[in-house]
């Protein structure tokens, strides 16, 4: 294969002329994680908890605000749809390699564990870089991962070394054999890719926590507003992984920076432990020195 992309040596390193490069400071100084909240994925430690597409956005310029915003570390490209085996869209990697960070390749739009594994195959190759977003589509209406070609497909690529970042649903049993498989992440879906309704079923999201502690949980698709973003953090979630919710949003870079902060809140949440939901009222006040109407009673 022939292809003039070689991004492999300076993915990490924005250019200090970049937009992003420009406003890494105050994105730094805004969005950064405590020292002792780090984590890792992927045999990386990471500050930020906020992953961002890098699709739809109104313009380049309007991507690169947007992702600095976000203090965003991690950055998602869909190979299949531009062609990368034939150089298409390379004014778009430039773009995108200016963001600095790490990259995670996707393979959106693959509907068979082999073509997802060869694609997985063609970004290592092209990226130098073994981090793979792994999508298998089994359903073209609702984008629904085929959850058989995805297990398929993790177990090869987990093999061949490749740090296996699972889309898959809520499902616990398959994300059980996911992790069987080797994947470094489970990325379960909110609701459907670009619906943007916010998790459909916070239970089935809050028993993954609870049953895969260990795991590394990034939850994936369908989130729209900052307060969907928050509501996962605070059930423990690791991270969210976002695109259409800032892209299609009427200002994508203060948008960016909403969802920044409803990460970090609600990651604050978490730690700081949510006091349990009760069925019935209770005081925050002592009985003890009730006002004088009710004595007078």
């Amino acid at each position: 294969m022939e292809t003039e992309i070689t991004f492999s040596e300076t993915w990490q390193t924005p250019r200090s002329d970049s937009p992003a490069a420009q406003q890494a400071g105050v994105a730094a100084a805004a969005q950064a994680a405590p020292a002792d909240d780090a984590w890792s994925v992927g045999g990386v430690r990471l500050g930020s908890r906020l992953l961002l597409g890098t699709s739809r956005y109104p313009s380049p310029q309007v991507l690169a605000q947007a992702a600095a915003a976000s203090g965003a570390q991690v950055y998602t490209v869909g190979l299949r749809r531009l062609q990368p085996e034939s150089s298409g869209g390379q004014a778009f990697w430039q773009r995108v390699r200016e963001l600095g960070g790490h990259l995670l390749p996707n393979t959106a739009g693959c509907h068979g564990a082999q073509q997802a594994v060869n694609l997985a195959r063609m970004a290592r190759e092209l990226f130098g870089t073994h981090w793979i977003k792994l999508e298998v589509i089994g359903d073209d209406y609702t984008l629904q991962p085929d959850p058989f070609g995805t297990l398929e497909a993790a177990r090869v690529l987990a093999a061949e070394g490749f740090a296996v970042f699972a889309y898959t649903t809520d499902d616990l049993v398959l994300a059980r054999r996911l992790l069987d498989a080797g994947v470094a992440a489970v990325m379960p879906w909110a609701a459907p890719i670009g619906s943007g309704r916010g998790p459909r079923d916070l239970h089935a999201l809050r028993t993954l926590r609870e049953r895969l502690p260990d795991a590394v949980l990034v939850c994936d698709a369908g989130l729209g507003r900052p307060s969907h973003a928050a509501q996962v953090m605070e059930i423990g979630f690791d991270a969210v992984l976002l695109n259409t919710a800032v892209a299609e949003a009427a200002d994508p870079v203060r948008m960016a920076a909403a969802f920044a902060a409803a990460v970090r809140a609600g990651r604050d949440g978490f730690l700081a432990g949510i006091m349990p939901e009760r069925d019935a009222a209770q005081a925050s006040t002592p009985t003890v020195g009730m006002p004088f109407w009710h004595e007078a009673n």
